[in-house]
């Protein structure tokens, strides 16, 4: 797996659309990690409200890393955390701040103050709407601080408003550039070039779209450079950006989850960017 892919796709089985059972979820992410391509695989997402249910699924000796989803005030999701069964290495928190046209900022507060208890990343789930970049400030002081904290951001959902366009998304990039502030990805990024869903009529992002346009804003382009490339439908110069980059560690954009491991990789060995062959 070329380290620019590195942990690139995290496991979020369990969630729409794929909508996983918990136990079968559990099973696919132990057979991810014992994949060839298991470099390119990050924790098993998994709501907060899950965590007592996963001890059962667990075999004694079993370890499992996790990325916990606050589906709960921040309160309890602190609670949950520490009622978690030691087998289970919490590896990333993350948790939205605010609805759509809300001020971030009290929900960005309490998060900050819960990454400041806790030993793993913490990432803002921040909408792409108002308060956005005094949120970026926010979290960007709080990272210079010493805080293992990041953003987080919605690329997708289930209404087109949920869609940010290829300026937006850029701008938001360019954003995270310029304030050194790593950012998660969720939502929408069900395949790695740009493309037009027939059954919904939403265009989607593609990841490697998103992996060329960050490599680009890390090389200093500004928005107009980095939006033609999210905009891109054409794999050629995206693929080409990122094969030029594979064994560089990848800048900024962390990774993003997907309910589907195949799919990612699957398109990934059909551009030429992953050398194998995959059997579900």
């Amino acid at each position: 797996m070329p380290r620019l892919l590195a942990g690139l796709v995290d496991d979020a089985a369990v969630f729409p659309p794929g909508s996983a059972a918990l136990p079968d979820a559990v099973t696919a992410h132990h057979r991810h990690r014992a994949g060839w391509y298991a470099d390119l695989v990050g924790p098993l997402l998994l709501p907060a409200s899950t965590l007592p249910d996963l001890p059962e699924l667990l075999a004694p000796e079993a370890t499992l890393a996790v990325g916990v989803i606050g589906d709960v005030p921040v309160g309890r999701l602190e609670a949950a955390l520490a009622e978690a069964d030691p087998r289970l290495t919490v590896r990333q928190v993350e948790a939205p701040v605010a609805k759509r046209g809300e001020d971030p900022q009290p929900g960005l507060a309490d998060l900050v103050k819960l990454a400041e208890r806790l030993g793993g990343t913490v990432y803002a789930e921040v909408p792409l709407t108002f308060g956005l970049m005094g949120a970026l400030d926010a979290l960007a002081e709080a990272r210079a601080g010493g805080l293992p904290v990041a953003a987080k951001f919605r690329t997708g959902g289930l209404a087109a408003e949920l869609f940010p366009t290829p300026v937006e998304l850029a701008a938001v990039i360019c954003a995270c550039r310029d304030r050194d502030l790593p950012f998660k990805l969720t939502a929408g990024l069900h395949h790695a070039i740009r493309h037009r869903d027939p059954e919904t009529g939403f265009t989607h992002h593609g990841f490697v779209n998103v992996l060329a346009a960050t490599l680009a804003a890390t090389g200093g382009a500004e928005v107009d450079g980095v939006a033609e490339l999210l905009a891109a439908t054409d794999p050629l110069r995206v693929v080409e950006l990122a094969r030029s980059h594979r064994e560089a560690e990848r800048p900024l954009w962390v990774g993003y989850g997907s309910c589907s491991i195949s799919e990612p990789l699957t398109d990934l060995i059909r551009l030429g960017l992953v050398n194998g062959g995959f059997e579900e």
